[in-house]
């Protein structure tokens, strides 16, 4: 429900302004390095993917607000030592995000970006393997339900147009919740930490 009523809003910013102002879509899609930040040691960041559309609403000659939908996959990769046991994880969640991006070109061709991002965990899966007292095993595993399934964000980014239509960007997303939920009275606290390179075409 909370997914629809955000792509609703989104869609109502991108329509509302387009009768008065010029709105311009387009595709995007990119790399990710991921990892994640709090409680967690040992840890290393990932390579990813992410791909959707966007929305450029043009409020003056420049400044523009940039609703996206982003399919976007992170995650990152963890080592467990304590003795005789030892544990690799690692972590592989899809997101579908939403950012809404306010935009400033601040020279002819080059823009700086900032603004919120709220995400919808799409799945969480770890491939795991471990190694206790001389027993070795390795999987895969759900985690979806080890995960919030809402995150909460903020994008800083800078953007460069080489045409009216094929653009660069490179942007980064630092979670400002906690996207853990192992229950049982766990204080473990995982946040989202996202480093992205994309190229848009706008139609």
């Amino acid at each position: 429900m909370i997914k629809k009523i955000t792509l609703s809003i989104i869609a109502v910013l991108a329509f509302g302004f387009a009768n008065a102002q010029d709105v311009k879509f387009g595709a995007k899609g990119g790399i990710n390095l991921s990892t994640l930040t709090g409680d967690i040691d040992n840890v290393s960041s990932k390579v990813g993917f992410q791909v959707g559309g966007f929305a450029e609403i043009k409020l003056s000659n420049n400044f523009f607000v940039q609703p996206e939908v982003l399919y976007s996959t992170q995650g990152a990769k963890s080592k467990i030592l304590a003795g005789e046991f030892f544990r690799k994880n690692n972590f592989k969640f899809g997101y579908l995000n939403v950012p809404v991006m306010a935009k400033y070109y601040v020279a002819d061709k080059f823009s700086l970006e900032a603004g919120p991002q709220i995400g919808f965990l799409v799945s969480a899966k770890n491939d795991y393997s471990y190694s206790a007292f001389g027993y070795n095993d390795y999987g895969k595993e759900d985690v979806k339900d080890q995960f919030k399934s809402i995150d909460f964000g903020v994008n800083l980014g800078a953007g460069y147009d080489f045409t009216e239509n094929i653009s660069a960007g490179v942007r980064y997303n630092l979670s400002l919740s906690n996207i853990t939920d192992f229950g049982d009275g766990a204080n473990a606290k995982f946040k989202n930490s996202t480093f992205s390179l994309s190229v848009g075409y706008k139609f």
